[in-house]
């Protein structure tokens, strides 16, 4: 990308509305609203409890176009959710094992989803790596304090 003097004439110049902005002149300010949304909010002002009242009772009456609406409104996807699983206590990598053997016993009774039991098994296997860093951490600078020794 070149630099090219402010005065040097735009390539879509003559497609552009209106005069470009002049220096110093960043346009329109940051969080100002468009008017047509600003009119809309002002004729839904206080009507908001109807209008949604309204497509309730279109949702209830059959109206899947209504249904879906109210759905993605009401109740919009959850991204993520606290699991109620008790996992167990994480001090060393053998608690992992048990830990996994609990996330399996969950999954097959039905307590835990495999997405959430997936996710679950993640956090338990970055819990075995933080130790096992830890561990060689700690083994090599007691190799290094002997060394010095």
């Amino acid at each position: 990308m070149t630099d090219t003097p402010a005065s040097a004439p735009r390539k879509n110049a003559e497609n552009t509305r209106g005069k470009p902005f002049e220096p110093g002149n960043a346009g329109r300010p940051r969080g100002s609203r468009n008017k047509a949304t600003l009119a809309l909010e002002a004729l839904l002002d206080g009507e908001a409890e109807a209008v949604t009242r309204k497509a309730v009772e279109m949702a209830l009456d059959g109206d899947t176009t209504a249904m879906r609406l109210v759905m993605d409104r009401i109740m919009p996807p959850w991204k993520d959710r606290p699991v109620a699983f008790a996992l167990p206590k994480l001090e060393t990598p053998t608690d992992a094992v048990k830990a996994a053997a609990a996330i399996v016993e969950a999954v097959a009774s039905g307590d835990l989803t495999p997405s959430e039991a997936e996710d679950l098994s993640r956090l338990v296997d970055r819990f075995v790596r933080a130790v096992e860093t830890t561990d060689i951490l700690e083994r090599l600078e007691s190799l290094e304090a002997e060394k010095l020794r």
